[in-house]
């Protein structure tokens, strides 16, 4: 726990105290509610897993489906409006903004062809997705890659690439450990 908590700060600016963020960040205690869901989960008690994550989504506006693989330390910074797909897999330090989400591409067709099968993001470790992207479709987004606010992924992200628009274009290599909303002075110069 001090470890994750140590991993925000880290991450975050405005973050000032480990009991400021325990208390008062969504994202922290959505990842707590998940942790209990997905116990359940792995239990066999979907119905009480579901109900849990359902719970967590109201009260912190983020859904974190209770089958979704995820790594130590995720931040998920201000939260709202994250959602995170049953079959998606995160890896270690990950950083997500607001308004994100981790999907299929067509939940509505075929519902019960696609019951037990990949169909959401793997998101490798030290990724950093910036608000409103949606990461959609059973791709892989490479470690250290950075998906810039607004970008529609829908094709694997190689290592280390800088991710932008609609649809996603790579626009250079991201060399950095961790920038904060993802696309940063280096890669705006990349781009010119």
């Amino acid at each position: 726990m001090n470890e994750y908590l140590q991993s925000i700060i880290d991450r975050d600016p405005a973050a000032r105290s480990k009991l400021s963020v325990i208390l008062t960040y969504p994202g922290v205690k959505a990842v707590f509610f998940y942790k209990i869901a997905n116990f359940f989960s792995l239990a066999k008690f979907h119905l009480v897993a579901k109900i849990i994550s359902q719970l967590a989504r109201f009260l912190t506006g983020i859904e974190i489906h209770p089958g979704a693989k995820i790594g130590k330390n995720l931040f998920i910074d201000h939260g709202m409006g994250v959602v995170i797909g049953e079959t998606s897999e995160i890896g270690n330090n990950v950083t997500i903004y607001h308004n994100v989400t981790l999907g299929g591409i067509s939940p509505s067709e075929n519902s019960d062809q696609q019951r037990n099968n990949k169909r959401h993001p793997t998101v490798m470790d030290k990724v950093v997705i910036g608000s409103g992207a949606q990461v959609l479709g059973p791709i892989i987004v490479g470690q250290n890659s950075k998906i810039g606010s607004n970008a529609v992924v829908t094709n694997d992200v190689p290592e280390n690439a800088v991710m932008v628009g609609i649809p996603a274009r790579n626009i250079g290599v991201s060399t950095e450990e961790f920038k904060p909303y993802a696309v940063t002075e280096e890669t705006k110069k990349e781009k010119r």
